[in-house]
């Protein structure tokens, strides 16, 4: 399967260097959201489809549903956060 944001990724995993213990299963499970996310908009843009982009491409939406969950979290209402600018 090819990996389109490998420097993408590359890029986040070095900006993220050293989290605390506590932090490092939420930062593995955000890096591996962006690249499914990164991916798949990449792929998605190709001028043209083989018969196994498709498949890619099911796989890569597959990978960005199983680990959005690390940022519903941290997601607000939009009531919420009208309260708080109040």
């Amino acid at each position: 399967m090819p990996n389109q944001s490998g420097g993408i990724s590359a890029m986040l995993d070095s900006a993220l260097q050293n989290p605390a213990r506590c932090l490092y299963h939420d930062f593995t499970s955000a890096l591996k959201y962006l690249s499914a996310l990164v991916d798949l908009c990449l792929m998605a843009q190709y001028p043209r489809h083989t018969p196994d982009t498709p498949v890619y491409m099911e796989r890569y939406l597959q990978k960005f549903h199983r680990t959005k969950d690390i940022f519903l979290e941290f997601h607000t209402l939009k009531v919420t956060h009208a309260e708080a600018n109040c």
